[in-house]
């Protein structure tokens, strides 16, 4: 998996594209991806022997639609995401602000978009009521992307807002 421009979630891999854009490779389960390679090979085809162990398959892009190609990437974005992330862009209007207002650190706004018996529970994180979560957003960080990116002399730049 080297020479690629890879996305990543933490410290794994979801999608990767070759420096040519051709070949795009993205996480998909070990079980499923010989009946993936099976019903379009002129399209699909497994990794290279050393990423084998991998859950992971890789795809010629100009075979692939805007929407399978999307369809794939979300797919292998939500393998290594949690399930609670997994539907948020169909999230109902206030939901997705209460998750803007997280992304900013904005907490007065986050408040009142919380119902004051709030049940939160993610892995071994569980909290009831609107304080104890707010308390626990503040002091967790939140992950962000960075929101520009920028190629100079063959090395990347990332900066955050």
């Amino acid at each position: 998996m080297r020479g690629l421009w890879k996305f990543r979630v933490g410290q794994i891999v979801y999608v990767a594209f070759s420096a040519d854009e051709q070949a795009m490779g993205f996480g998909y389960p070990k079980a499923a991806r010989d009946g993936l390679i099976a019903s379009a090979p002129e399209t699909f085809f497994l990794p290279p022997t050393s990423d084998l162990r991998f859950q992971w398959v890789c795809a010629r892009l100009p075979s692939l639609g805007p929407d399978e190609m999307r369809e794939l990437v979300l797919d292998a974005w939500r393998m290594c995401t949690p399930k609670m992330l997994h539907d948020l862009p169909e999230l109902p209007a206030r939901a997705m602000a209460a998750r803007a207002c997280i992304d900013e650190s904005d907490w007065a706004s986050l408040s009142p978009l919380l119902h004051p018996q709030l049940h939160w529970q993610d892995r071994r994180v569980s909290l009831r009521g609107r304080l104890d979560v707010l308390s626990h957003l503040r002091s967790v960080p939140t992950p962000r992307p960075p929101t520009s990116v920028e190629i100079r002399d063959g090395q990347i730049y990332r900066w955050s807002r």
